[in-house]
C-alpha cells in the first residue's frame, strides 16, 4: 500500500472522473434521445473535459454520465457553469447527483 500512496503524490492535479445521474421526469426515453442529439455538440467544446459517455438505466429509469476530467478544477469550473447549472435545474430531470473521484493513475488501465 506505501507504493500507491506514493505514486499518488506524484500527480499535481489528477485526472478527475464525475458521475452525475437523474431520473426522467415527464418524459420518455425517445424525447430524452432527441435531447441528447441537440446538446451533444457542446460537450467537446468544454475545456478540460477529456471523454463523456452517455448513461441509460432504462429500468430504474436512471440516466446521466461519466465525465472524465483533465483536472479536478476543470470539473469544478462546469460544476459551476451554466451547462451543469441547467442540467440541475432541468424540469425534465429529477433527483441529480454528482460524485467525482480521484483517477489513480499508475495502475490505469486504457486501450487506445
Amino acid at each position: 500500500m506505501p507504493g500507491i500512496y506514493y505514486k499518488l503524490e506524484l500527480f499535481e492535479d489528477p485526472m478527475h472522473l464525475q458521475i452525475v445521474n437523474f431520473k426522467l421526469n415527464g418524459i420518455s426515453r425517445t424525447e430524452y434521445d432527441a435531447i441528447l442529439a441537440d446538446v451533444s455538440s457542446v460537450f467537446p467544446t468544454i475545456p478540460g473535459l477529456k471523454a463523456k459517455y452517455f448513461l441509460a438505466d432504462d429500468e430504474g429509469n436512471t440516466y446521466g454520465g461519466v465525465y472524465i476530467w483533465e483536472s479536478q478544477q476543470a470539473m469544478q469550473d462546469y460544476q459551476s457553469g451554466e451547462i451543469f447549472k441547467g442540467i440541475q435545474a432541468e424540469p425534465a430531470f429529477m433527483d441529480v447527483s454528482s460524485r467525482d473521484f480521484a483517477v489513480i493513475e499508475a495502475p490505469t488501465f486504457m486501450k487506445e
